[in-house]
């Protein structure tokens, strides 16, 4: 199962800064893990100048920290804000390369205004930052690049490409060094351009491109591939990066760890994990993959595996959030081992993907043992990290371990952000933590932070569930004054006063709503379900019927909201004319809405009424589901209606739908009424090849036809698989009892009454007539007395049967028919005064019985 991570720190190099992250310079997506492509972490080149400013090598040669500090979760060094510039990859020739801008403007003369150069660029050194100010500032290029036309070298012009913000600027100074003829534009430059056209989804560019190349002999290069099917993916045109994908191996091009960490990325965003998992392992195996399934083998393999596969921190990373998307804890866990025993550092990436992983598996233990790690090599947490913990405490309802992490990611001079206030606020909502709740708001509004709507409709909630009605009302009516909210927002308050009826306040809501014009169709059906829970349904008919009134055409959820409150409050008449009006206006898609007007007729026993829109529905060539067939087939079983119940059985059989558990119990129950027996079997069969298998009830069905039929051996067969599986009743073991009765085995019968007694379940009536009358055949005179004497006790009303049982008891005792008669007239004159005659008559021959018996 879950590899246990139990490791050495001390067996890793350890990188310089707390701060630095490995040569990937991967960084925390916004969601679990790795969002981010490979190439788009890259910002400089170490190696020839051939290559792309957009690879990056696998490894880097890791330094070790400084054994002064020792960052972690318990013990935060004082640092400053992390700096997220390109400082760290900045260029490292700060020589200018052109001509000296403070001497010569275009005419050759000394230009003193622009002595300064805008700090921008300025961590790019040199002569860019100039250029890229005079890109920005003057719109001709010829002007703009005037005093460096003729010593721009390849990287500066890579360097200025890459940083237009437009994709029109960055195609005009393309096709500017292109016009210059001067210039070399190699397949880096291309590479460029493919990048800045696929982020602005502007493929007839990229294509006119890609053709450019062909046409000019620009061989692409492993990033120019990455680069297409990156951008391709990104833009939703999975297929067409598959097709980039199939090109490169057509080129016999083996994909570098890049563009296999972007093809890993896009079958990760197409929630395809399995394929991801294929490819990374025949590309570790060193085959070279087409997206059909075919393999061949490529060069750089031996024996069928990649020579020297060294893999870099993002690359794992990629494949650890993958296997966790894809819920596959064992095989993210092995990753991230063999990760360490490659001497790989985790980064914080690494380690809140593994945190967030094991948190949703419920695996706290192992949360706790990342935490330990990541102190031990020094891996700094980031606000992600305490927004993940928070989070998953919160939901494992540890809500003060979920708070401790709050105030610890404070105290570690990170500051929380959003994402961290909503996740804590809406843990102490549900919890009805009002006062922890205004405390952090009350922090949210010194810090300037906005609360949004989802927040304020969470803190809403909490006031009205936690009885502070006022407060809810006041604090709604703060952001409503504000002008700011959306009529979502409304929705969402409209909701949380209607679900806990308070239908004023809902009402309220809904007119302030209205006063700023808010109305749409989500406001109006929450209120029409607000005014459905307070059982307001001529209001609610009044409020959907003013709909076009207000400029709101009714949707589907519209009619089928209001015709389900009418049908599930016994107005099936008026459901039915709002299902009429959705028919007319061509929202009926399904059989849904029928299903609850059907039902409903039916609930009141009008069979016809439902038969009749049942016909409708077919009329209407709305196709009916197995709940429907289930509704009328059980009404007309309960009906003894044998025929009409068939016939919807035979309907449903012609169109092609499987039975359920529920239509099963509702033909036994019909079979049992009429006396079906092999039908019953035939039933009863597909009830125990289901999942859920028979339940009681049918089960006391079938022994009561296997009784009818004196089959002592079926119905104890099934008696005791109930007893097994502990489903029995009183109504199981009451027709068991009649079964032996009937039979004259009476010593059975006597054993299941005992039983009964037992177990505490003899409480029914009917079950006490049928012990009654057992001891009173049986001739058990003393047990009847006290059963009767229980039965009383119980405050269970004696019936005509009853009387009858003990009337047999008291002339089997030697007393008069007349006698008996006169005492059940009695009952029938005055039912107390009756009742203790009867007590007092049974009592005199329960005596008697005891003298016989001593």
């Amino acid at each position: 199962m879950f590899v246990k991570l139990q490791l050495d720190a001390h067996c890793f190099n350890i990188l310089s800064s707390p701060k630095t992250s490995p040569v990937t310079g991967a960084s925390v997506s916004t969601n679990t893990g790795v969002s981010l492509s490979p190439l788009e972490k890259i910002e400089t080149v170490k190696k020839h100048k051939e290559q792309s400013l957009l690879e990056i090598p696998n490894r880097r040669t890791p330094k070790k920290f400084s054994t002064d500090h020792k960052p972690g979760f318990n013990n935060i060094p004082d640092r400053e804000p992390r700096n997220n510039s390109r400082n760290s990859t900045r260029i490292e020739n700060k020589k200018s390369f052109g001509v000296d801008f403070k001497k010569f403007n275009g005419n050759g003369s000394v230009d003193k205004a622009r002595t300064k150069c805008s700090t921008k660029w300025a961590y790019y050194g040199g002569c860019i930052p100039s250029i890229l100010e005079a890109l920005d500032t003057i719109k001709d290029l010829d002007e703009a690049l005037k005093p460096w036309e003729d010593t721009l070298s390849n990287k500066e012009r890579s360097i200025i490409l890459k940083e237009q913000s437009s994709w029109e600027r960055a195609m005009e100074i393309f096709e500017w060094f292109k016009r210059k003829g001067c210039y070399e534009l190699n397949v880096i430059h291309y590479n460029i351009m493919l990048r800045i056209l696929g982020r602005a989804r502007n493929w007839s560019h990229v294509e006119f491109l890609c053709n450019e190349m062909r046409i000019k002999q620009i061989l692409p290069v492993n990033s120019t591939y990455g680069t297409l099917i990156d951008v391709y993916s990104k833009g939703g045109l999975k297929k067409e990066a598959l097709h980039w994908l199939e090109k490169m191996n057509d080129q016999g091009m083996v994909p570098d760890e890049v563009t296999m960490g972007i093809v890993i990325q896009m079958y990760k965003k197409a929630g395809e994990f399995q394929k991801a998992e294929e490819f990374f392992k025949k590309w570790t195996l060193g085959e070279s993959i087409k997206h059909e399934g075919t393999s061949k083998a490529s060069a750089g393999v031996q024996d069928g595996v990649r020579v020297s596969v060294s893999l870099s921190s993002y690359t794992y990373n990629t494949l650890i959030d993958t296997y966790g998307k894809a819920g596959q804890l064992k095989e993210a866990s092995e990753t991230f081992a063999k990760m360490l025993r490659e001497g790989i550092v985790p980064t914080t990436v690494t380690f809140n993907t593994m945190i967030h992983i094991c948190g949703n598996h419920g695996q706290l233990e192992e949360v706790g043992s990342l935490i330990q790690k990541m102190e031990e090599l020094r891996c700094p947490p980031d606000t992600r990290t305490y927004n993940i913990l928070i989070s998953l405490h919160a939901k494992h309802d540890n809500i003060t371990m979920a708070a401790s992490y709050f105030k610890r990611m404070k105290e570690a001079r990170l500051m929380p952000d959003h994402v961290s206030y909503r996740t804590l606020l809406y843990a102490f909502s549900i919890r009805h933590m009002v006062s922890d709740a205004e405390d952090l708001v009350s922090e949210m509004d010194e810090k300037g932070l906005d609360i949004d709507e989802y927040t304020q409709s969470a803190l809403t909630r909490m006031y009205i569930e936690a009885g502070m009605l006022e407060k809810s009302w006041l604090w709604f009516r703060k952001f409503h004054l504000t002008g700011n909210m959306s009529s979502e927002c409304y929705s969402a308050s409209i909701d949380a006063y209607g679900e806990r009826g308070h239908i004023l306040e809902a009402e309220k809501v809904f007119m302030s709503c209205q006063e700023v014009k808010m109305l749409t169709v989500l406001v109006l059906n929450v209120m029409v379900k607000a005014y459905g829970l307070a059982q307001k349904y001529d209001k609610a008919c009044k409020l959907f019927d003013s709909m076009e009134s207000h400029g709101v055409v009714p949707d589907r959820c519209s009619y089928s909201s209001i015709i389900q409150i009418l049908a599930g409050a016994d107005l099936p008449d008026k459901a039915k004319h709002y299902l009429k009006k959705m028919q007319e206006a061509g929202l009926v898609s399904d059989c849904i809405s029928y299903c609850a007007v059907i039902s409903s007729f039916v609930k009141l026993g009008k069979l016809e009424m439902a038969e009749g829109l049942y016909n409708e529905m077919i009329g209407f060539d709305v196709k009916p589901d197995v709940i429907v067939y289930g509704v009328l087939i059980n009404a007309f079983a309960d009906a003894g209606s044998v025929k009409e119940a068939l016939g919807y059985v035979d309907a449903m059989k012609r169109a092609g739908l499987p039975g359920n558990t529920v239509i099963y119990n509702s033909l036994i129950k019909l079979y049992t009424k009429v006396g079906y027996l092999k039908e019953a079997e035939e039933t009863y069969q597909l009830l125990q090849s289901s999942d859920s298998g028979p339940d009681a009830y049918s089960s006391n069905c079938m022994i009561d036809l296997y009784s009818e039929q004196s089959m002592v051996k079926q119905a104890e067969k099934i008696f005791e698989s109930l007893k097994k599986k502990g489903n029995t009743n009183e109504f199981t073991f009451a027709m068991m009892l009649c079964m032996y009765k009937r039979l004259g085995r009476f010593e059975e019968a006597t054993q299941i009454a005992k039983q009964m007694r037992d177990l505490g379940i003899l409480t029914d009536l009917l079950s006490y007539n049928n012990v009654l009358g057992l001891y009173a055949l049986d001739g058990r005179f003393k047990e009847a007395v006290g059963t009767f004497k229980e039965m009383v006790e119980a405050s269970v009303q004696p019936d005509d049967c009853t009387f009858k049982s003990l009337g047999i008891v008291l002339v089997k005792c030697g007393i008069s028919k007349k006698a008996v008669s006169k005492l059940e007239a009695t009952t029938k004159n005055d039912y107390q005064k009756g009742l203790q005659a009867w007590m007092l008559s049974l009592s005199t021959v329960a005596d008697v019985d005891d003298d016989y018996d001593e």
